[in-house]
């Protein structure tokens, strides 16, 4: 058995971003992440204005900077008829006027090697939580299971940002709200040519949308099928997406049919929920683990990385300060972070209504979206500071330790 101050579950961008916060702030933290490496295969890589300026304000924009990433100044839709422009964010207020496509692993990478510059930070890979310790109706750490057998780490604080499956938030009995989703997500790759065009985009058309990002040397397309709708997509074989996405993006012409089957395409089952309450005595929780985000908007990072800016800005003098954590105190974050969780899934679950829904299910007749929208002088500046900036965006307020590694 081992103590801390604060334990992590998770090494996502909420809890490697709280974690790298109260390291730099002096906290005694450890972070628990249950793979060996992030290596993996994440789909949302977009780096918006809001945690941009985050990483500016702890010093890591020029670093973040030097990572192979893609800029994007500006959003648009585009129909059968038509190219509409949905978000200018070049006209957008700050040094960060565009979002950037980074792959996951290498921001998760950049955030906590910067926290293990401070002495306080411990990160341990292959940790899978198993269970929390309760004492006293509270919970006081968790257990876990690494490569060397089980462990107990004890502390003041634990956070759940261990994603939309918690396995703390189960274990705690919180369970969240479902406020569902007409739609899954199949994501895949198609090589890029130079002649290709340059921008990110999502295309729509009578009974299917797409969504087509840049990634330099190949395309990274997000094909939305209706929920529960792969297997039937499978068992009508490739060619049953191959067609559309020839059909809807005919520049890719002939590199359609690279896709022979279904072993390269990753299925995002699409979930939309919230907790009633993000804590319980001893316990926080934040991230998707607090609010699975629709795809819609590709702002789930960003809300994430948001949850953990204010954790840090309510926790962090309290945790050095030592002693018990108030369950109030953590009240207080839930209540700062609940208004701009909840109005972001309100306008997702917008878009998936009166959108994608019709869409998908193709009784709405050729799509037509009003092309002039997104110039009316109050639509536009909304539309651009929602998806570049979000609903209350979270500055830096912990101070810098002096003491580093």
């Amino acid at each position: 058995m081992s103590r801390n101050t604060c334990v992590i579950a998770g090494g996502g961008p909420a809890g490697a971003v709280l974690a790298l916060l109260l390291a730099r702030a002096g906290v005694q933290v450890t972070l628990l992440e249950k793979h060996a490496d992030f290596l993996r295969d994440f789909r949302g890589d977009t780096i918006h204005p809001s945690t941009l300026q985050v990483l500016d304000e702890l010093g890591l924009a020029e670093e973040f900077h030097r990572l192979p990433h893609r800029k994007t100044h500006r959003v648009s839709i585009h129909t059968d008829d038509a190219e509409i422009p949905l978000a200018d964010l070049s006209k957008l207020p700050g040094r960060y006027r565009y979002i950037a496509f980074v792959p996951q692993w290498d921001f998760l990478n950049l955030v906590t090697a910067a926290a293990a510059r401070y002495p306080g930070f411990r990160l341990v890979m292959n940790a899978e939580v198993t269970g929390v310790v309760r004492e006293g109706g509270s919970v006081r750490g968790v257990r876990y299971r690494g490569p060397d057998g089980e462990h107990e780490l004890r502390a003041a604080l634990t956070v759940a940002a261990d994603g939309r499956r918690s396995d703390v938030r189960r274990a705690a009995g919180l369970v969240p709200v479902e406020h569902g989703a007409p739609m899954d997500v199949l994501w895949f790759r198609l090589p890029r040519e130079p002649t290709d065009p340059d921008e990110t985009f999502l295309r729509v058309s009578t009974g299917h949308l797409m969504v087509s990002i840049n990634r330099e040397s190949y395309w990274q397309l997000a094909y939305v099928i209706p929920k529960g709708g792969f297997e039937s997509l499978q068992g009508r074989g490739a060619g049953a997406l191959r067609e559309p996405v020839a059909r809807m993006l005919p520049f890719l012409g002939d590199r359609a049919e690279l896709i022979e089957d279904f072993d390269d395409v990753s299925v995002l089952s699409v979930a939309l929920n919230r907790l009633r309450r993000w804590h319980r005595p001893g316990l926080l929780v934040i991230g998707d683990a607090a609010h699975a985000m629709s795809p819609v908007f590709g702002v789930g990072i960003n809300l994430a990385v948001q949850d953990a800016v204010a954790a840090a800005n309510l926790l962090a003098g309290p945790l050095l300060a030592g002693g018990e954590i108030p369950e109030s105190l953590l009240a207080r974050v839930q209540r700062r972070r609940t208004p701009p969780t909840a109005i972001t899934q309100f306008a997702q679950r917008m878009v998936q209504n009166r959108l994608i829904r019709p869409v998908l299910a193709g009784d709405a007749g050729p799509v037509r979206l009003p092309r002039g929208l997104s110039r009316l002088p109050v639509v536009a500046p909304l539309v651009r500071r929602f998806v570049g900036l979000g609903v209350r965006p979270e500055h830096v307020r912990t101070p810098e330790a002096r003491a580093r590694v």
